[in-house]
């Protein structure tokens, strides 16, 4: 009798994902978007393994290169390796992304929590949150990084103001909820602390709505961060990002498309990939959600 041959590591995982409860299951969208997204970030990650040319290495006689073995994207004006440089780039981008995302979730939650809270405080900060909505969002992140210089640090901090406001909003009406129910009003007459109330009763109900919205920070911020560095207003040209990348190559467009079509793709399935699995996760934590829309 023939052995049955036993499943390879791929088709367990398959099977490990259609044995998981239905709101779990992902469909074959999401599934692509954890395939790309995870290349992207391990192709960036590990760059510095295998790219075949230093990103900041010029050459005179390697200008505007199109695609070969030696150079697979082509050269940019400089005649730099167009691959290494999109490939590192990637590292800035996803750090400023990321990093924006956790900071803008971090200081919107404490904020967030205090003003639902403490009814005094509320009025205050709400009014300074509607005043930094009310500035279109590019625009103060241009005149914060104007102010601060242009270096990744300042990129991230002006891109996390504007955001600041949107998960204080959220973090609010969470709390605004959560603050008549039973047992935070018996903790409050027990006599528990404020920090303990804070942290112990009302925070974990805010977990689910800020993953969602932490991911869709991320995808912005990835997003601002390449309209700013195409502007010239991001991070140092110096360091290679997929915004100061097509910023470089758009008057050379018409003699490499792949000055603009490489960064591009990259940044578009990135952002692409990310809101999608923001969805994703918006309808597994909130089903409800997708039940209203259907």
């Amino acid at each position: 009798m023939a052995d049955v041959q036993q499943p390879t590591s791929g088709m367990q995982v398959v099977l490990g994902a259609l044995s998981l409860p239905k709101k779990w299951r992902l469909g074959i969208g999401p599934i692509i978007a954890v395939i790309v997204l995870l290349a992207i970030v391990m192709a960036a990650v590990f760059a510095p393994l295998y790219v075949p040319y230093d990103p900041s290495q010029m050459s005179s006689t390697n200008r505007l290169q199109p695609s070969s073995a030696e150079h697979l994207f082509g050269t940019d004006p400089y005649g730099r390796d167009l691959f290494s440089r999109v490939v590192t780039g990637g590292q800035v981008s996803l750090l400023i992304g990321i990093g924006s995302a956790i900071v803008s979730v971090l200081v919107g939650l404490a904020i967030g929590l205090v003003s639902g809270f403490f009814r005094i405080a509320d009025a205050i900060i709400m009014r300074v949150m509607d005043s930094l909505m009310a500035i279109p969002a590019i625009l103060l992140a241009i005149a914060l990084v104007a102010l601060s210089g242009p270096s990744i640090t300042s990129v991230i901090i002006a891109i996390t103001i504007p955001e600041v406001p949107r998960v204080v909003r959220l973090v609010r009406s969470v709390v605004l909820g959560a603050r008549e129910e039973p047992y935070v009003e018996a903790a409050i007459a027990l006599g528990s602390s404020m920090p303990r109330i804070l942290w112990q009763h009302l925070m974990p109900n805010t977990l689910s709505p800020l993953i969602v919205q932490g991911t869709y920070i991320c995808a912005s911020a990835i997003l601002t961060e390449a309209i700013l560095s195409f502007l010239g207003a991001g991070v140092s040209t110096e360091i290679p990002t997929w915004g100061n990348i097509m910023a470089e190559g758009r008057t050379y467009f018409q003699v490499n498309p792949g000055l603009i079509f490489w960064p591009g793709l990259m940044l578009s399935l990135c952002i692409l990939s990310i809101n999608l699995l923001g969805d994703t996760a918006r309808d597994i934590l909130d089903p409800r959600l997708k039940k209203r829309e259907a």
